[in-house]
């Protein structure tokens, strides 16, 4: 590790908590070359993390190392390179289950968190054998990748899928849920987000688990959103399985992770036939390996799971419980600026108790005219402001508020006040853009 590194690793490494607030992007910002660019004539301010977050340079440095010097094919290769690749895929293995507080063998690796939820759909509905008269239980606020995997499964086995509802503040409906009987003895599958990347929402997954498990369901976690955000342990969260992904926790792209009760992957049965997932072929019929190998059909993302490893290295050096507090201030911050800003609805939780850091919201003119969040994108884009504006991939979440599309910003451990600070101005400019007061502006 470079002297720098050890330098804030120490400094990092105290229990006291940071000397002010908001200290956390001072230490880390140096890391990631990418904001200090300029957009536009701009500062960079990036605002998409929730999308996919920036990579600091130790993790581009990983992958560039693995590539130039130790390239080889995974668990084939018997010669050095093979075994150093090995070592290092396995090695990355190990920290994520670290990271989790999992055991290795739990840990499989996916190309992204929607192949982990699809393997989580498709071997499931084998597992418990789904068929008509069953339920599977979502919500509303859920990622399209927590959606149509059910779907699919629903309609190939006949069974019923059910959802939770929201509240006006946009967290899940649980009184209506009890009320109308959402698990029940027919509940096979229940899948829920922990925290919704639109929303930004907490729900509260292990209470759910609980009931779910009570009748008997088996209870799939997506936690794109929360494994990035705050400390994780499976073994307290209650789920059955969790999915997540490399991208937005300081990793590369290429890379998932569905994380398993080891009793209940044992027991589960292939998604994908290829290479290295089995035990026996032959031309009558082939056994399969023990998991996460199982799993893991075909030659895996290798430089990327070695660049997950370094960004787990990354997240552990800083710690998890200093990113979810600057997660939290920032995002309390962000709720606090925006509500000053006229015209600007917020969806989801105005303030920040038991919420990430998704902050979505629309946008009308002073006459009322409705500003597509495309446009809002493209305006603040020429300040140098990096949001997202369309669905978010939750087009019935967004169909339930009575809105096709919102504008989406949020943040990470990197995220500034000042650049919370440049969005609002942003918005104010965009708003101003469209004919707001004393503007000469035209639609």
């Amino acid at each position: 590790m470079p002297e720098a590194d050890v330098a804030r690793a120490d400094w990092l490494g105290v229990s006291e908590a940071p000397p002010a607030a908001f200290a956390l992007p001072g230490l880390v910002r140096d890391d990631f070359p990418v904001l200090g660019r300029h957009v536009n004539g701009h500062p960079l301010v990036y605002l998409d993390s929730a999308n996919t977050s920036q990579k600091p340079r130790s993790v581009v440095e990983a992958m560039s190392d693995h590539l130039l010097l130790h390239n080889a094919n995974v668990a084939r290769a018997m010669h050095t390179l093979g075994s150093e690749a090995s070592e290092a895929f396995e090695d990355a293995r190990a920290k994520v289950a670290a990271f989790i507080g999992a055991r290795t063998e739990e840990v499989v690796f996916t190309k992204n968190a929607s192949e982990a939820l699809n393997l989580a759909a498709h071997t499931l509905g084998d597992h418990v054998g789904l068929g008509p008269g069953d339920e599977v239980v979502v919500s509303v606020m859920e990622h399209h990748s927590n959606i149509v995997p059910w779907q699919l499964l629903c309609q190939r086995t006949g069974a019923t899928l059910r959802w939770f509802d929201i509240t006006d503040e946009g967290r899940l409906d649980l009184a209506a849920a009890q009320e109308a009987g959402l698990i029940n003895e027919r509940t096979k599958i229940v899948s829920l987000t922990w925290v919704s990347n639109v929303l930004g929402t907490i729900n509260p997954v292990t209470e759910i688990a609980a009931q779910a498990h009570a009748v008997g369901a088996l209870v799939v976690v997506d936690g794109s959103q929360a494994v990035p955000q705050m400390p994780v342990d499976v073994a307290s969260l209650g789920a059955d399985l969790l999915a997540f992904t490399s991208h937005k926790m300081l990793g590369p792209t290429g890379l998932g992770m569905l994380w398993g009760r080891y009793d209940l992957l044992e027991v589960l049965p292939p998604f994908l036939g290829g290479g290295e997932m089995i035990e026996i072929v032959r031309m009558e019929g082939s056994t399969f390996a023990r998991p996460p190998a199982r799993f893991e059909a075909g030659t895996p993302p290798i430089a990327e799971a070695v660049g997950l490893g370094a960004a787990v290295d990354y997240l552990t050096m800083v710690g998890m419980e200093r990113v979810a507090q600057h997660e939290h201030l920032i995002t309390a911050y962000a709720l606090e600026q925006l509500q000053h800003v006229e015209g600007l609805r917020l969806l989801g939780p105005t303030e920040a108790v038991d919420r990430g850091g998704a902050i979505s919201f629309t946008l009308t003119s002073a006459d009322g005219f409705d500003i597509h969040p495309h446009d809002v994108m493209q305006i603040l884009d020429s300040r140098g402001v990096a949001v997202r504006g369309g669905h978010h991939c939750a087009r019935p979440l967004h169909h339930r508020l009575g809105i096709q599309a919102s504008s989406r910003a949020s943040g990470y451990l990197y995220t500034t006040p000042d650049e919370v600070d440049a969005l609002v101005e942003a918005l104010d400019h965009t708003r101003a853009f469209f004919g707001g007061p004393g503007s000469g502006g035209t639609r």
